[in-house]
């Protein structure tokens, strides 16, 4: 077998280790008997996915190399793959990775783990189309509390984007993007990102329909076209305690659920940093 044979078989390759690595037990097979080779027998995996062995065969053996969207996610469900494994065979096959139906709200237990271990620093959390869904004390001591203001409303999008239909806003005194309109047209690039990935959520498709059309700003930064994650950004906040007050924006996005952490920090030992921990925004202490 050439070296090019083995690249071309990738989705052969692939798919013969990952049936190696599955147990009878764990599909709820016996084990029956004695075993030539570790994990789950060619006619074992047919039957579980509804193929021929013929056919899976074919598959391991790089002679049938385009299988349909319906016989990889048949194989995706009975290798037991994760999210992750699952898109990366669609895209061994030559299909397309299935797209979830709507955007997700819910944070997993997982992460609110972590987001407990940021509490002495503004954190909160957005859904793929920048709704916001969590926030911390300190986040509502810096930004304003959000519920004064409708849930629906609540989203960085119409925040930035405002339309005549829109009432209420996410905070009651100014941020101020160091660069707006690069910290704008990444958060555009971001949303048409999350379209892609959610285009059956009406959400989605509504927030985006009603920018176009009645902001004309959203409007020309989504004729780009372009595509991205927001990452980062510097803000001045007007606060209408401790005044103006400059800090750093960090997002780090979960790559399964496209929750987005949104984490707000000053440079350490400046000017700003003391105005916020003298507010009680931050801590520095470890409390």
């Amino acid at each position: 077998m050439t070296k090019g044979h083995v690249v071309d078989n990738q989705l052969g390759t692939t798919l013969r280790a990952w049936r190696d690595r599955l147990s009878p037990d764990t599909v709820g097979l016996p084990a029956g008997g004695a075993r030539r080779s570790p994990g789950l027998r060619r006619e074992e995996l047919a039957e579980l996915a509804g193929l021929s062995v013929d056919y899976l065969v074919r598959l391991e053996q790089g002679r049938a190399v385009s299988p349909s969207e319906q016989i990889v996610a048949a194989l995706a469900r009975a290798l037991r793959l994760s999210p992750d494994e699952r898109d990366h065979l669609h895209r061994l096959a030559g299909v397309r990775p299935p797209q979830d139906q709507r955007v997700v709200d819910d944070i997993p237990a997982s992460m609110r783990r972590l987001l407990a271990l940021l509490d002495a620093t503004p954190v909160a959390v957005f859904a793929a189309d920048w709704q916001l869904v969590w926030w911390n004390p300190r986040w509502a001591a810096l930004f304003g509390e959000p519920t004064r203001i409708r849930a629906e409303e609540r989203n960085l999008v119409r925040l930035r984007f405002p339309v005549a239909s829109d009432r209420g806003r996410l905070t009651s005194w100014p941020v101020i993007p160091v660069n707006a309109e690069a910290a704008d047209r990444a958060l555009v690039a971001d949303l048409r990102r999350a379209a892609a990935r959610f285009p059956d959520d009406p959400r989605v498709s509504e927030l985006v329909a009603s920018r176009v059309a009645g902001n004309p700003r959203f409007a020309a930064f989504w004729a780009d076209a372009s595509v991205g994650r927001h990452a980062e950004d510097r803000k001045t906040i007007r606060h209408p305690g401790i005044g103006e007050v400059t800090v750093d924006c960090d997002v780090l996005t979960d790559g399964d659920t496209d929750l987005k952490i949104v984490a707000y920090t000053a440079v350490p030992g400046s000017p700003d940093e003391s105005q916020l921990v003298h507010a009680g925004i931050i801590s520095t202490s470890g409390e």
